[in-house]
């Protein structure tokens, strides 16, 4: 059976955190910002953690990260 690799895309936008949750960026901060308020803009410079249905299959993505 063929070794399991790790999905390259998944590597780079998540992280697993040390009690396993997954961390990664969020949205909407790239550019066109003039608009937005501080107050949304620093909200999106915090991570968004990650404890759904979604983190088992993210995981399998990272298997070997």
């Amino acid at each position: 059976m063929p070794k399991q690799k790790t999905n390259k895309a998944a590597m780079k936008r998540f992280k697993i955190t040390k009690k396993g949750k997954l961390r990664r960026h969020r949205a909407g901060v790239g550019h066109l910002n003039s608009h937005k308020t501080r107050r949304r803009k620093a909200h999106l410079r915090h991570p968004v953690i990650h404890e759904g249905k979604q983190v088992r299959t993210i995981k399998r993505l990272l298997a070997r990260a």
